[in-house]
């Protein structure tokens, strides 16, 4: 188990290169500087071939994008990928034969909270001698500092975080794993509203001691223990459901890149260390890990192990939260493709397509769509002459197949899962899902703009709005917690 078994790197990239502290190279800044020109003088010259143009090249990529996702949703509902420790496994491991974890509970801001963070954390099934668990605060957040010093906080050890920049929760966790932390085998991070399967670092231990030295992380299901709430949360469960439950065991099955989940991810430790740890300037560390491991010869398997998350209930909330997502996965797509090459030779020609979809194809696709909709809405306003030209025949028909079969297939896929995840009540949710489409299109927006102007701002999410189930704690704004 322990992580110097692991393979040593032969080739993959120098962990100096794979930075977000600068989003564009200057190679990409000139190479996007010159596209730029390009479109803008084709645009002058001639717009409706132009637009024509652009618009066949957007129909042709949903056309192939959205067929590999449903391949993949699919194939991932066929169980493959998945592995499955049974709890009796789990409890039948010797505690004299389980590696030594370190669990790291980054928080910030979040002194409401910290009853949910000890009653979570708490229900852990593992040895207290071979568990090291450490919450991980910014000096400067006197709230939660002091909300946490009336908690009773037994078996976790507080660790500050110096004020510096980048603030965010990859610097964080960087700084934690910096201390002496020489025993540690195996390392995972929980978000404080978490709440792990009490035997899920068992079962991810099983899962490293069965596998060769080239399974670098395990990465186990998330869900929402609030799905129920409101359309929004139910929105945000189907979507989950999809990722989590099929996509990443689709991925895995296929040998691609899986892009780690935020949380419940569990690594070597000393794997981690030689990748180079997480990027501090990347606001999607996790996406960005999992192809770092990729690239340097590592797999990620799927554990069927579910931790409860607290989906977002609140609508700006929520766009706050997926903007950043947007922005981390452009983010990582431009650090890796900065030698795309490189990046092929790693991963393969499939897996680098695919994660390259699954990361900065999902912000401009969604962007893509407004401008699909607002095409469709002129075109019923007033069918204006220019519409025949630039959506010539073939065009024209590929995307009304998109907009007519391709929408109604994504639609009974929610369907299918909402069925299959045996949650009747996210049917009605799943047929109403192009109302989350349009949500998604305006974080998309929004994280564009951002990743211009705040590359590595670390948008606060705001936990705590939903009970969590099982814990009685004070509502937000009484007396007993400091805010």
């Amino acid at each position: 188990m322990n992580g110097a078994d692991a393979p040593p790197i032969t080739g993959g990239p120098h962990v100096s290169a794979l930075s977000a502290r600068h989003p564009l190279s200057r190679h990409q800044q000139i190479g996007g500087l010159l596209v730029a020109l390009l479109m803008a003088t084709a645009f002058v010259v001639a717009w409706r071939t132009s637009l024509a143009v652009l618009l066949s090249v957007c129909a042709v990529y949903f056309l192939v994008s959205s067929i590999d996702k449903f391949v993949l949703v699919t194939r991932g509902m066929s169980g493959r990928g998945v592995i499955t420790v049974s709890d009796e496994r789990a409890r039948a491991i010797d505690d004299a034969d389980l590696p030594v974890y370190t669990v790291l509970l980054p928080v910030y801001g979040e002194p409401e909270i910290v009853t949910n963070l000890v009653a979570g954390v708490g229900r852990i099934d593992y040895p207290a001698d071979k568990l090291d668990i450490l919450l991980v605060l910014e000096e400067d957040d006197q709230e939660t500092i002091d909300a946490i010093s009336r908690a009773d906080l037994d078996g976790i050890t507080p660790v500050l975080v110096p004020p510096s920049e980048p603030r965010t929760k990859p610097k964080a966790c960087n700084h934690a794993m910096a201390l002496p932390t020489e025993r540690s085998e195996l390392v995972t991070i929980y978000d404080a509203e978490d709440i792990p399967d009490p035997l899920q670092l068992r079962k991810a231990a099983a899962v490293f001691a069965a596998s060769g030295p080239e399974v670098g992380s395990v990465q186990a299901r998330l869900g929402y223990y609030n799905e129920r709430e409101n359309l929004l949360t139910r929105w945000f469960a189907i979507e989950y459901d999809q990722w989590f439950s099929y996509m990443l065991p689709a991925l895995s099955a296929s040998n691609c890149v899986i892009p780690l989940g935020g949380t419940s991810n569990h690594i070597r430790t000393e794997v981690l260390r030689q990748v180079g740890g997480w990027d501090a300037y990347n606001v999607t560390e996790d996406a960005d890990l999992g192809i770092r491991l990729a690239r340097f010869g590592y797999r990620t398997v799927v554990v069927d192990s579910l931790t409860g998350e607290e989906a977002n209930a609140d609508v700006v909330n929520w766009v706050r939260q997926r903007s950043r997502w947007y922005k981390g996965y452009l983010q990582t797509f431009l650090v890796h493709m900065r030698n795309p090459l490189s990046m092929v030779r790693e991963l393969g020609l499939v897996p680098a397509l695919r994660i390259s979809n699954l990361t900065a194809g999902m912000p401009i696709a969604n962007t893509l769509n407004l401008l699909f909709w607002t095409l469709l809405l002129v075109w019923f306003a007033g069918k204006p002459d220019f519409m025949n030209s630039v959506f010539p025949g073939p065009v024209y028909y590929l995307c009304l197949l998109m907009f007519t079969v391709g929408n109604l297939a994504t639609i009974m896929l929610g369907v299918v899962s909402a069925r299959t995840r045996d949650k009747p009540y996210l049917l009605g949710a799943a047929l109403l899902v192009p109302g989350y489409w349009f949500l998604q299109s305006m974080a998309a927006i929004k994280s564009m703009a951002q990743l211009i102007y705040k590359p590595s701002y670390w948008e606060k999410t705001v936990h705590g709005l939903s009970p969590m189930p099982g814990v009685s704690r004070p509502p937000r704004g009484s007396d007993n917690v400091q805010h």
